[in-house]
């Protein structure tokens, strides 16, 4: 587990096990990163939910309890006829159960979408405490050190590409926001990757 730091007080944490995710709970830590390898099930049905060619959502809130895993029926339903759809349930499943748990939380909201064209295209702060991302097909989320947000007006000026930072298809990533207390104004500055090209998402919020 490697942690890299960004700037004087902020710091983003990077690990090969899931162990590393925890580093978010810390202060000064605005992101943790585990850098997964995606099963081979599970990037043969993400590759094939794409190639569906529509854009496709499930969003739900879930009443969640860290004693007991969550049952997601009719996840993405559109897609349950699909070649290691089962895998993929399973891994959206283990991943609410661990957000949970990490969080304690009571109440989660999942989306799941199917894109086309970047989401959210421009650079911007989420105003929640802590979002999970992760992307099964596609570009990953684009991110920006906190040092390289200072000073830039995101909604008219580009940041230098040198300072944009990418993360990678199967990457699970936590992401502090600004209602994260202690993390005012260090919440992660992020986008959706530019261009047309396929994608599919899964964010996880906590909602209580």
């Amino acid at each position: 587990m490697i942690a890299v730091r960004k700037s004087v007080d902020i710091f983003q944490a990077f690990g090969d096990t899931p162990q590393v995710l925890t580093d978010v709970l810390h202060d000064g830590v605005n992101l943790a990163v585990w850098r997964r390898r995606l099963p081979a099930q599970l990037e043969d049905f993400a590759a094939l939910a794409v190639s569906l060619g529509r854009p496709l959502a499930d969003q739900r809130v879930i009443d969640v309890d860290e004693r007991h895993r969550p049952v997601l029926t009719e996840l993405l339903r559109e897609t349950a006829d699909l070649h290691g759809y089962e895998a993929f349930v399973a891994d959206v499943t283990w991943l609410v159960a661990a957000y949970t748990c990490l969080v304690g939380a009571r109440r989660v909201g999942l989306r799941l979408r199917i894109l086309a064209e970047p989401m959210c295209p421009r650079f911007h702060v989420d105003n929640v405490p802590l979002r999970l991302l992760t992307t099964y097909a596609g570009p990953g989320t684009e991110w920006l050190p906190l040092q390289a947000s200072k000073g830039v007006d995101l909604r008219t000026a580009q940041p230098p590409v040198d300072n944009i930072q990418h993360l990678q298809a199967g990457d699970v990533a936590l992401l502090k926001g600004e209602k994260w207390q202690g993390n005012e104004g260090a919440g992660l500055m992020h986008r959706s990757p530019p261009g047309q090209q396929g994608r599919l998402l899964l964010s996880l919020d906590w909602l209580a």
